[in-house]
């Protein structure tokens, strides 16, 4: 998830249908992985569709350190396991300075290479506790925005100067600094040791190499990749970015899938060719694109609920789009939200606009069978907001620090939500 003032702004997944990386799986466990076979996922030999969740703070959570709540971790686990939710999308964790606006905390990786140990056995922690609940997750190495570093914290290492701050500096100056990064070889150096690091490592907790982990769905190279920039050149070296990145993590993990982190259309210059052919390459296992209808302006504050039969056309429109644009692999829809009604921010406020939104999203992947997979944005739980604008020390919701906080969070108090996520998660 990104900025929402800044969605139509320029950006591109570049790709192109590249050979190599016919990796041979190694001897993990094939009946707990996740695989591709003939279109669609499967765990040994059965079928794996979902409806899964955003929970991008899982590891801090799992942390023994500060922002660390083990206590709530299994909570959340346990309430996402009762209504049938078995998928999470998880930031690995964020890379910068601390104390900057709108970004997370604590940062796992402080440096180049170096980590906040407590944050790395947090992530060890949660996997293992992944497992004992027999979930899968999403597990995504970077981010183009801000608000976890990104992009702006890789280009800072590489010797490019002080990345601008969106909420401080605007975000032309920030989307100008980050279309650096495709064009800069430190720092994309820089990116691929810590994935490196990351996928080689072995959890603490276990003894086991992550590669061998059955909690481990995929390894998505980023959040939301971006060339920002629409000139061949950049489109070139993004492409180069991800697929040297997916061949990285092949070497390293034959075991679990790959992808991208791409939102469609909207983050490849509205040019679904680019999308599909980066899709389509060898080291990437299946497709992804979200989802955003308010970020989009294809709904306003004032219309979140009279509004949404015509944004669910525009929805239904783009996501169609994509269907028929791409064939061969599966394709996940891995982020859609929609704000409460007239913009409310407070667990248990009024959704009936989002509630139909979802009905309206949900139906039509179980009755049309051509999206295999799901996640919702975001998982608040049972976290209640302090504040608009999260502060350290605040609870962690499905809002990062740059949104506010519960604007796309469902919460363990959106019982009417939470009855339709089980509904279609139990199908």
């Amino acid at each position: 998830m990104k900025k929402i003032h800044t969605l139509l702004l320029a950006g591109v997944v570049a790709a192109s249908a590249l050979g190599g990386c016919a990796t041979k799986k190694a001897d993990a466990n094939d009946s707990e992985m996740v695989r591709v076979a003939d279109g669609e996922f499967m765990i040994g030999d059965s079928a794996y569709r979902f409806v899964g969740v955003n929970m991008w703070y899982g590891a801090i959570l799992g942390s023994e350190g500060r922002g660390g709540d083990r206590q709530r971790l299994e909570r959340e686990l346990d309430s996402l396991e009762a209504i049938g939710v078995n998928n999470l999308r998880i930031l690995v964790g964020g890379d910068g300075e601390e104390g900057i606006p709108s970004h997370i905390s604590p940062v796992l990786q402080t440096g180049p290479g170096q980590y906040n140990d407590t944050l790395l056995r947090g992530l060890d922690y949660l996997l293992t506790r992944l497992e004992a609940h027999n979930m899968k997750a999403v597990l995504y190495l970077n981010n183009a925005w801000e608000w976890s570093g990104g992009y702006g914290a890789y280009l800072e290492w590489a010797g490019a100067g002080k990345a601008p701050v969106p909420v401080v500096d605007g975000w032309d100056k920030y989307q100008t600094y980050i279309a650096q990064f495709v064009h800069n070889d430190s720092a994309k150096r820089l990116v691929y040791n810590h994935i490196r690091n990351i996928v080689g490592r072995t959890n603490s907790i276990t003894g086991k190499p992550y590669k061998d982990s059955p909690a481990i769905m995929t390894w998505e190279i980023a959040n939301e990749p971006r060339a920002f920039g629409e000139d061949s050149l950049s489109k070139a070296r993004l492409e180069d970015y991800i697929l040297t990145s997916a061949r990285i993590i092949k070497e390293i993990d034959p075991n679990h899938l790959v992808s991208t982190g791409s939102e469609g259309l909207y983050g490849c210059e509205r040019d679904l060719d680019l999308w599909a052919r980066i899709h389509q390459a060898p080291e990437i296992d299946y497709a992804i694109f979200h989802l955003w209808p308010y970020n989009w302006r294809w709904v306003d504050s004032a219309t979140t609920v009279s509004g949404v039969d015509s944004a669910w056309m525009k929805s239904k429109e783009y996501i169609d789009k994509h269907i028929n644009a791409f064939k061969g692999k599966p394709i996940v829809l891995e982020e859609f939200g929609y704000p409460r009604d007239f913009m409310s921010y407070a667990p248990g406020s009024p959704t009936v606009g989002r509630d139909k939104f979802f009905e309206y999203v949900l139906d039509m992947i179980f009755k049309d069978g051509k999206i295999s997979g799901c996640n919702i944005w975001g998982w608040g739980g049972t976290a209640v907001p302090r504040h608009d604008n999260w502060q350290a020390g605040d609870p962690y919701v499905g809002d990062p620090a740059q949104e506010p906080q519960g604007l796309y969070s469902v919460f363990a108090a959106d019982r009417s939500t939470i009855d339709i996520i089980k509904r279609y998660s139990r199908r």
